[in-house]
């Protein structure tokens, strides 16, 4: 590996020392869906509340089990059932509360029906066991018990759980507030003409679409001019803004890539330079605030498929730090049978894959052009196969794979 060149693990530990998760803030929880709890929830009630019918039936003592009983009750979920009477049975729907003296359910086409002078009677079955199609009060959650814990994503049914609680109200952390910024005179916004050398900011619309599906925030998006001193004034306006400044392009060694020197001048270059590919021309950083704080920098490089892969290994877990989300820290690791042969030099290469998951196991598919241009082998990719510096891939290796979740 060339001196100069840092590997991706030193990268990550660069850009991840020192953040903290973001203040908590309080908001309903009819809109807290893909929020991070700040604090873990402990329940107030046992779910379910009370001893319920698994289904419609009739409600009995396993003791009564082959014979004829009385019905004396009926009982639709939300009404409150009475003490069983001795000898009888109780009508019951899914989830009616299940009479106290009764502790078992038969199902109602188990069950022999006749009406007689005196009311309806049923005939049991003789083989019904004590406990049959009941759900206990707090078989899912005892009160007193950790509901969801800080740092859980507010899923479906994260959200669901809360509400079962009675619960309308969640603490959550902050956003990360991200700007981001294109360099480069060349790139230019859909819908307007291009002139001869321009090209259109396919970073933008990515980059603000994955940012928000790691859980943070877009607050400025804008393009820098290929000018030094303008470059500066769009940095530090960022930083005052956002807790994460992001860049696309202008960090390699061209005349007209003012981002690394402005940083340089205006904060710190942490790392730049990395044994990756694609990749290798991402500067990481800090630039201050006026309130002492400093906000983060990723520089991307503008080739679009090398933001794209490193949006996923930076600025995923970086999100997740400032959410104090552990989940978001790692992408999802898992070994695939390479359908493809390739060989690396130098640089780690993270190479686009689709994923066949069969009986024999998991496949991964590269996508024949892996150059960092052709935004296309992103669409369908499922993974990033990671390929070490040094070495060879046959078809049929066992290789290691990035889940792209």
């Amino acid at each position: 590996m060339a001196d100069d060149l840092q590997p991706v693990e030193a990268a990550l530990t660069a850009l991840l020392d020192g953040v903290a998760p973001l203040a908590a803030e309080t908001v309903p929880l009819a809109v807290a869906g893909g929020r991070v709890l700040a604090k873990s929830v402990t329940a107030c009630l046992d779910v379910p509340p009370f001893d319920n019918s698994a289904m419609d039936g009739y409600a009995l003592h396993h003791r009564d089990a082959g014979k004829w009983l009385a019905v004396s009750q009926r009982i639709a979920a939300g009404q409150s059932a009475q003490q069983l009477q001795p000898g009888s049975c109780a009508r019951i729907f899914t989830g009616g509360e299940i009479p106290p003296g009764a502790d078992c359910v038969v199902m109602q086409e188990r069950v022999q029906e006749r009406v007689e002078l005196d009311g309806e009677r049923a005939l049991m079955p003789t083989d019904i066991p004590a406990g049959d199609n009941l759900r206990r009060r707090g078989r899912d959650v005892s009160a007193g018990d950790v509901l969801l814990e800080a740092g859980q994503t507010l899923n479906p049914a994260a959200l669901g759980h809360l509400a079962g609680q009675g619960i309308t109200e969640v603490s959550v952390t902050r956003r990360p507030r991200v700007a981001l910024l294109s360099t480069g005179d060349e790139v230019i916004d859909p819908g307007q003409p291009l002139a001869a050398g321009q090209i259109y900011n396919s970073n933008r619309p990515m980059l603000r679409q994955l940012l928000e599906q790691f859980g943070a925030e877009v607050v400025l998006a804008e393009r820098v001019a290929d000018d030094f001193d303008a470059t500066c004034r769009c940095l530090a306006d960022a930083a005052a803004r956002a807790d994460v400044v992001v860049t696309t392009g202008g960090v390699s060694v061209g005349e007209e890539d003012h981002v690394k020197a402005a940083l340089t001048q205006l904060g710190e270059l942490d790392l730049w330079r990395l044994a990756m590919r694609p990749g290798k021309p991402l500067a990481l950083g800090r630039l201050p605030r006026t309130d002492d704080s400093t906000a983060r920098f990723v520089g991307l490089p503008g080739n679009p498929v090398s933001s794209f892969v490193g949006a996923w290994l930076f600025l995923r877990p970086l999100t997740g730090a400032l959410l104090g989300c552990p989940a978001l820290n790692e992408l999802p690791r898992l070994r695939a049978r390479a359908e493809f042969a390739t060989t690396t030099q130098a640089r780690q290469h993270y190479m686009r894959v689709a994923l066949d998951f069969t009986a024999e196991g998991i496949g991964a598919r590269a996508f024949r052009d892996q150059n960092s241009g052709v935004l296309s082998s992103c669409i369908q990719a499922d993974a990033l196969a990671v390929i070490p510096a040094h070495s060879e891939v046959r078809q049929g290796d066992e290789i290691d794979c990035l889940w792209l979740q």
